[in-house]
């Protein structure tokens, strides 16, 4: 995978590298997260959606194994986002601070406050500023790193963009198609919003997100789909993946459709 842009979720200066705003699209490419010290509530977050929908954006950073630098409320917010019990700060204006996570190693505390602590790929300084050996560490190891694996399946196909290319290369095999033609000049009337639909379906299944709702057995009931069906969709299907995508995507792809293939023909 290419090595993106470092990301920060709080505006940042004099840290020495250029880093870009976080987003969830951003994250699959990432070189890494900075999670700076931004004095925002961390245990309480009731009335923020903006809190929410960071933690959220953290939650996947952690999934997909993305580097992460933290410090400050911005170390508090990956404690919680690991399950950590999250601790006001002592005194007035004191940061909140999160427990170790479990599995973590602390390497230095501060009275009962786990100082700095790591785990897996999170790196975790509780007070602010952030130490300069910290962050010329994390710099260093981000250079020495090298390409991560897939947070997920829809990743590892390269992405909804990708997976939906390949969808429409198959729907046009498919349409053509002296079998599979005429059920599908049947039953699909807006061929864009068709895809749109089996693109959230594979969305959801290949780990990305809950982007479909609905059952798979429902959907095709009353299509009159028989076994010769099924066996040449699957080598349609096996053709068009082999050819939009690498091997391996291919491969996540096709070892899904089978298994579906087999369901729907048990169904049947």
């Amino acid at each position: 995978m290419t090595r993106g842009p470092l990301l920060t979720t709080a505006p940042l200066s004099g840290f020495g590298v250029e880093a870009v705003e976080a987003s969830p699209e951003a994250l699959p490419s990432a070189a890494g997260l900075l999670v700076p010290h931004d004095g925002e509530p961390v245990a309480d977050v009731r009335h923020r959606p903006d809190r929410w929908a960071l933690l959220m954006l953290l939650s996947g950073a952690v999934r997909r194994g993305v580097p992460v630098l933290a410090w400050g409320t911005g170390a508090a917010l990956v404690g919680r986002v690991l399950g950590a019990r999250v601790r006001p700060g002592e005194g007035e204006g004191a940061a909140e601070w999160a427990e170790a996570p479990r599995g973590a190693t602390v390497e230095r505390w501060r009275g009962d406050m786990p100082l700095l602590w790591r785990v897996g790929n999170v790196t975790a300084w509780a007070d602010v500023p952030l130490p300069e050996e910290l962050r010329a560490g994390f710099l260093t190891s981000l250079a020495q790193t090298g390409p991560r694996a897939p947070g997920s399946p829809l990743e590892a196909v390269g992405g909804e963009i990708a997976l939906r290319v390949m969808l429409a290369a198959f729907y046009t095999r498919a349409r053509e198609d002296e079998l599979l033609g005429p059920v599908f000049a049947a039953h699909v009337e807006d061929w864009d919003a068709h895809l749109d639909r089996v693109t959230a379906f594979w969305v959801t299944l290949l780990g990305g997100g809950a982007a479909w709702r609905g059952n798979l057995n429902t959907v095709h009931t009353g299509l009159g789909i028989r076994g010769i069906h099924l066996t040449r969709w699957l080598a349609l299907f096996r053709e068009a993946a082999g050819q939009s995508l690498g091997p391996e995507a291919a491969a996540v792809l096709t070892t899904r459709a089978e298994a579906m293939g087999a369901r729907l023909a048990q169904r049947g």
